[in-house]
C-alpha cells in the first residue's frame, strides 16, 4: 500500500464501490416503490368493484369476487364486524378485523331505515357527512396498510386497500381488498442478487484497469527515479534523466528535471574551476613569501621587507575577495539600509589622491540618487570598478552619477584600450583576465568584476560594460531606487 499505483487502485476501487453502493440502493427503493403503486391500483381497483356492488343493494351472498388468491377480499360493517370474506379465506392481517367468519349482520338490500334529521347530536351529523351517502361509494383516496393473508393454506404478503361503500339501507361498509407482493418481493430480491454478483466482478475490474493504467502512466517515473538514482551514485551530472514523448506532467517533470541537472552541473563545473583557480592564484604568492622567509632566514641582510609586505597585502585582498564571493554564492541578502551613491562616489574618490590618475566626479548637486541595500558591498562595487578603470587607462578617468528612469546609473569612463565586443562578457567572469601580458601584481586575480557584477545582481540591478567617448572602457551600474 505505500506504492501509488496500490493507493489509486484502492481509492478507485472504493470510489466506484461507494457509487454503484448508492445507486443501487437507490434503484431498489425506486422499484420497490413502483411495485408498491401498481399493487396499491390493483387492491383499490378490487375493492372499489366489491364496494360498488354492495353500494348498489347487491346482497352479500351475490357479490361476485375475484380470485381469491389474487385478490382477498374482507367486509366490516360500521361495528367493526366481518359480514363478507373471500371463499377460501382462512386468515388474514393488515386490515379492519382478524375474523374470517360472517356475523349475522343488515344485509344489503334490505329496507331502508327512515331518515331521522333531528335524531342524534351534532357528531352524529358530523360522522355521516363524512361518509358516502346511500348508494355511494367513497371518492377519498382509500387507506393502504401491509398484511398477510392465508387463500387455501397459502399464507402471503399482500397489500390492503380500504374502500368504504353506504348500502341503500344506510349501512356503511368498509371493503378491505388485497393485492399480492410476492411480485414485488421477487423482483426486488432479483435485482439484488444481481448487484451483489455483479459488484464484486465490477469492482475486481476497476482495480485491474486502474492498476494497469496507473503502471503505464507511471512508468516514466520510475525511469526518472532510476535514472536519477545511477546519477547520484557515478556522481555523473552530465547525465540526463529520459523525456517521454507526451505532453503531460511528466514529461513536463522530466524537462525540468533535466533543466535543473544542467544548472547543477554548471554550478558544479563553476565552483570546480573557481577552486582550481583560487589554489592557482594563492600559490604564486604564498610561494613567492616562503621563498623570501627561508632566504631571510638564511642570509637576513637579504630579506626582502617591502616584496614580504606586498605579497602579503595580496593575499589578504584576495582573501577577502574569496571570502565575499563565497558569501554571495550561499545567497547572502544585501542590507535594507539606504545609501546616497552621489555621495558615496565622492566619497570613494576622495580616498585616491595618490593613484596614478586622477578621477573626475561628475556627480550633479542636490540630485538624489538614494538607493537600498549594503553600503559596504557597493562601496566595493565602486572600488572595483575605478581600479580597473586606473589600471587601463591612458590619462583620464571619469565617474559620473544620473538618474535613469526608476533607478540610478552609475557610469564608469577611462581612455585606455577599451573592450573588445567578444569578450564584453567574458570579463565578468572569474579569475580572467585580458591583460595575461601583465604581471599578476599589475593585472589583479581577475575578480573585482566578477565581484561587481554579483554585487550588482544582489541587490536587483546590472552591470554591463560599452564603448566610452573617450575611446575606452565605460562600466554602466545600475541599481533601482527604494519602492
Amino acid at each position: 500500500m505505500r506504492s501509488v499505483r496500490a493507493r489509486a487502485a484502492l481509492g478507485a476501487t472504493l470510489v466506484v464501490a461507494v457509487a454503484l453502493i448508492g445507486a443501487g440502493l437507490a434503484v431498489l427503493l425506486v422499484l420497490r416503490a413502483n411495485l408498491i403503486d401498481q399493487a396499491d391500483l390493483q387492491a383499490e381497483v378490487a375493492a372499489r368493484e366489491v364496494a360498488g356492488a354492495l353500494a348498489t343493494g347487491t346482497p352479500y351472498e351475490d357479490v361476485e369476487l375475484d380470485d381469491d388468491e389474487d385478490h382477498p377480499v374482507q367486509v366490516t360493517d360500521e361495528e367493526g364486524r366481518v359480514v363478507l370474506v373471500s371463499k377460501d379465506l382462512r386468515a388474514v392481517t393488515g386490515t379492519g378485523a382478524t375474523g374470517v367468519t360472517p356475523v349475522p349482520s343488515a344485509s344489503a338490500g334490505a329496507t331502508p331505515a327512515p331518515d331521522d334529521d333531528d335524531d342524534g347530536d351534532d357528531d352524529d351529523q358530523d360522522d355521516d357527512r363524512s361518509r358516502p351517502g346511500r348508494g355511494e361509494v367513497s371518492s377519498d383516496d382509500p387507506d393502504f396498510s401491509d398484511g398477510t393473508a392465508t387463500v387455501d393454506r397459502t399464507t402471503a404478503d399482500y397489500r390492503f386497500a380500504a374502500v368504504e361503500a353506504t348500502t341503500p339501507d344506510g349501512v356503511t361498509l368498509t371493503v378491505y381488498a388485497g393485492a399480492p407482493l410476492a411480485a414485488e418481493q421477487e423482483a426486488v430480491n432479483t435485482v439484488r442478487g444481481a448487484m451483489l454478483t455483479g459488484l464484486p466482478v465490477l469492482l475486481v475490474v476497476v482495480a485491474g484497469v486502474t492498476w494497469l493504467v496507473t503502471r503505464r502512466a507511471l512508468r516514466p517515473v520510475e525511469g526518472i527515479r532510476q535514472e536519477m538514482a545511477a546519477i547520484t551514485a557515478s556522481e555523473d551530472l552530465a547525465r540526463r534523466v529520459p523525456e517521454p514523448d507526451s505532453r503531460d506532467e511528466i514529461a513536463a517533470l522530466a524537462r525540468t528535471t533535466n533543466e535543473t541537472l544542467t544548472v547543477l552541473e554548471a554550478s558544479v563545473e563553476r565552483q570546480r574551476r573557481f577552486v582550481a583557480d583560487a589554489s592557482h592564484e594563492l600559490r604564486s604568492p604564498i610561494a613567492s613569501l616562503r621563498t623570501q622567509l627561508e632566504v631571510a632566514e638564511a642570509h637576513p641582510e637579504l630579506l626582502d621587507l617591502p616584496g614580504a609586505v606586498a605579497d602579503t597585502v595580496r593575499l589578504q585582498v584576495l582573501a577577502a575577495d574569496l571570502l565575499l564571493l563565497a558569501r554571495l554564492d550561499a545567497g547572502e541578502k544585501p542590507g535594507s539600509g539606504t545609501v546616497e551613491l552621489g555621495a558615496l562616489v565622492r566619497e570613494e574618490v576622495s580616498q585616491r589622491t595618490r593613484d596614478r590618475i586622477a578621477v573626475a566626479v561628475e556627480v550633479p548637486e542636490g540630485g538624489a540618487f538614494e538607493v537600498n541595500g549594503s553600503r559596504g558591498q557597493l562601496s566595493r562595487v565602486i572600488g572595483n570598478l575605478l581600479d580597473n578603470a586606473q589600471r587601463h587607462a591612458e590619462s583620464s578617468v571619469a565617474v559620473s552619477v544620473a538618474a535613469d528612469g526608476r533607478g540610478v546609473r552609475v557610469e564608469v569612463r577611462d581612455d585606455g584600450a577599451g573592450v573588445p565586443e567578444d569578450e564584453r562578457e567574458r570579463i565578468f567572469e572569474r579569475f580572467v583576465r585580458l591583460d595575461d601580458a601583465r604581471s599578476r601584481d599589475d593585472g589583479g586575480a581577475g575578480l573585482g568584476l566578477a565581484i561587481a557584477r554579483d554585487v550588482a545582481a544582489r541587490h536587483g540591478g546590472t552591470l554591463t560594460v560599452h564603448r566610452a567617448d573617450e575611446g575606452g572602457a565605460a562600466f554602466r551600474l545600475w541599481l533601482p531606487r527604494p519602492a
